[in-house]
């Protein structure tokens, strides 16, 4: 009775053969006629039009605010293998994504033997200290390269704040009360929000497994704030610098929005999301193929096809 209406009865593209991801948002994502479309009247990354959503070529959809799905489309992505995920404008958040993961378990696999093995957990922490400050560190001690990195993110402090300008007393955060320090400190306690949430979206979209951290242990979001951690010395400290520099230039607006507006302006223009793709397939399957054709490979998907075409063949 059904056939034909959702197309689920049509075959499935691997996931291995996927790339990229779609940013929606301000519209209805729906079925018709067995192909996922999404209608928006603009206001939003898209102009208004009717999208069609080519599902069997992206990995994960990234469904901001103003947005409502139907189930039609929840059976038609589940039915595909695509994710979605309910974000904040720019993944400055992240809200929920449901469990439709990879159908490989090869990069989980990999992070769990890595995570296992005290010498490769180790050699993967050197690793991303290596990813973001240029530089091999000989030590097998977690405790010592996290002191080195310690002692280079207070650099990195100081040299973002002479960079745009502001002034710098120093890193100050009351987990009890985290709006009591300087605007500067503030912008960095929302930037490591908006951070975190753009990590949630590329471990959910890869199928890593958010609790088995490398230099994070106890959280069960280790590994995404180890991702996160990656953009700490460079997009982080642009992202809440910049923006602690546009409130004193304007005045009126919440350092909170002024910090969310620009991490969503950085988030696209550096790439930051699919840059995590690629380090987290880096890092738990180094010198693999994984990276042709893995979940969520490559860069952003770009646009939907709007108008008629071949996303529902």
């Amino acid at each position: 009775m059904l056939s034909g209406r959702l197309g689920l009865e049509r075959a499935r593209i691997p996931h291995a053969d996927r790339q990229g991801l779609v940013w929606l948002d301000r519209g209805r994502l729906e079925v018709e006629d067995g192909c996922l479309r999404f209608v928006t009247a603009g206001g939003g990354a898209l102009e208004a039009g009717d999208y069609q959503i080519p599902y069997h070529a992206i990995s994960i959809v990234l469904l901001g605010p103003g947005s409502s799905v139907t189930h039609d489309a929840l059976r038609l992505l589940a039915r595909h293998g695509c994710a979605l995920a309910a974000i904040g404008d720019g993944a400055v958040r992240f809200y929920t994504a449901p469990p439709l993961m990879p159908d490989s378990s090869a990069l989980a696999r990999a992070q769990v033997r890595r995570w296992a093995d005290p010498k490769q957990r180790m050699e993967t922490a050197r690793a991303m200290y290596a990813m973001r400050f240029g530089e091999i560190v000989r030590t097998r001690d977690i405790a010592v390269l996290r002191g080195q990195e310690g002692a280079r993110i207070k650099r990195a402090y100081v040299l973002a704040a002479e960079r745009h300008g502001v002034t710098w007393n120093g890193r100050r955060y009351d987990r009890e009360n985290p709006e009591a320090g300087d605007l500067a400190n503030q912008a960095i306690n929302h930037a490591g929000s908006a951070m975190t949430a753009a990590a949630s979206v590329a471990v959910a979209a890869t199928g890593a497994i958010p609790q088995l951290g490398f230099v994070h242990e106890d959280s069960g979001q280790s590994f995404v704030l180890d991702i996160a951690d990656l953009y700490r010395h460079d997009v982080l400290l642009d992202i809440a610098f910049g923006a602690v520099r546009e409130a004193r230039s304007r005045g009126a607006a919440p350092i909170e929005r002024l910090v969310r507006k620009r991490a969503a302006l950085l988030f696209r223009q550096r790439a930051v999301i699919p840059g995590m793709i690629d380090r987290i397939k880096t890092l738990l399957m180094p010198g693999s193929t994984l990276g042709d054709g893995a979940p969520g490979a490559g860069g952003s998907a770009g646009e939907p096809a709007k108008g008629d075409g071949d996303a529902c063949r």
